[in-house]
């Protein structure tokens, strides 16, 4: 059996709700990781942090982030506070993250990039 793709997000978002069925579309195999239900696995935001880095992993333009104070945005400057918010705020991680069979990760949607993954 070949590793598993696993989408990494909130079932609510539209942009998640577009990548899955966009992968199932092209029948693509996957499972979901639910940030509401199943947290954010603690080991997998490292990998993201490191592979993507913080700045593309944070959404500093969704409503989330608009919605922390002045002090908290602030505050994050660098991987470690990225890290912390993330762990406390799930909402504030741009969405989808996708860990892909080959070990490469993806933040957001772009179907030209997965068509090339497929």
């Amino acid at each position: 059996m070949p590793p598993m793709i696993t989408v990494h997000g909130i079932p609510n978002c539209d942009t998640v709700k577009k990548a899955r069925t966009w992968l199932t579309d092209h029948g693509v195999a996957h499972v979901f990781h639910d940030f509401k239900k199943q947290g954010v696995p603690t080991a997998a935001l490292d990998r993201w942090l490191a592979a993507a880095g913080w700045e593309t992993v944070i959404n500093r333009k969704g409503t989330t982030w608009r919605q922390l104070d002045e002090a908290t945005r602030s505050a994050v400057d660098g991987p470690g506070p990225a890290r912390a918010l993330a762990l406390e705020n799930p909402s504030v991680i741009k969405r989808p993250v996708v860990e892909w069979a080959d070990g490469s990760i993806t933040v957001g949607f772009d179907a030209v990039d997965w068509q090339r993954r497929i």
